[in-house]
């Protein structure tokens, strides 16, 4: 791997949003393939989500790392598409009715969309039929991951994924959930097929969950 790769690499784990799309066009101006430019970027995320599961550091820096690699992948888009695509799938997700906090729910969607999905935010205080109507939309949907941050909006979860239980597509999608309230005991009684307390978990399980 040239050291420009390894520069790069080291950029986007320090969060050097200024610097990362230069690197990411001298990469491919080096010969570099797209993908395997995306790739190392994921794999910078990888180490930035290690961590901060670890401690050693904590959401902003996480914040501005899934910044840098944002950036990074802006110039990688068109070439992406040209070579057919390479998203690991699409992911939905929204906080759920009633419940107007964006904030772990945007870090979620970054660490996400840095794993390789393309991922379709719908907001906040997302009525739960919504969730529904953005399946429909894009039925090549893998997961729908759903937050909710308060106590008094968890029935508004347990509803929502009462709700996308229901439907026929349920055998083809998975239901994550999140949010500070929320526990592994409670994701289970409702019926969703995972829960992870953090960014950089919901990124690796979602991962593990199309693999």
């Amino acid at each position: 791997m040239s050291a420009l790769m390894d520069e790069l690499f080291d950029k986007v784990a320090a969060g050097k949003s200024k610097l990362v799309p230069g690197l990411v066009q001298d990469c491919l101006d080096d010969g570099e393939a797209p993908l395997d430019v995306l790739n190392k970027m994921i794999s910078a995320m990888d180490l930035v989500g290690e961590r901060f599961k670890n401690n050693e550091i904590f959401v902003p820096e996480m914040l501005v790392a899934a910044r840098a690699m944002k950036k990074g992948v802006e110039v990688l888009k068109p070439l992406l598409a040209e070579e057919g695509g390479t998203s690991k799938g699409k992911v939905i997700i929204g906080t759920v009715a009633g419940d107007l906090h964006d904030i772990g729910k945007n870090l979620v969607a970054m660490m996400i969309e840095s794993a390789g999905f393309e991922v379709i935010d719908l907001g906040v205080d997302v009525p739960h039929e919504r969730f529904v109507e953005a399946y429909r939309e894009n039925p090549d949907t893998k997961i729908i991951a759903l937050s909710a941050l308060l106590t008094t909006t968890m029935p508004a979860l347990r509803d929502a994924v009462a709700l996308l239980n229901e439907q026929d597509f349920r055998k083809d999608i998975k239901i994550m959930v999140g949010g500070a309230p929320i526990t592994a005991e409670f994701a289970a009684e409702i019926g969703a097929d995972a829960y992870t307390e953090d960014a950089a978990s919901a990124a690796a399980k979602a991962k593990e969950l199309v693999a």
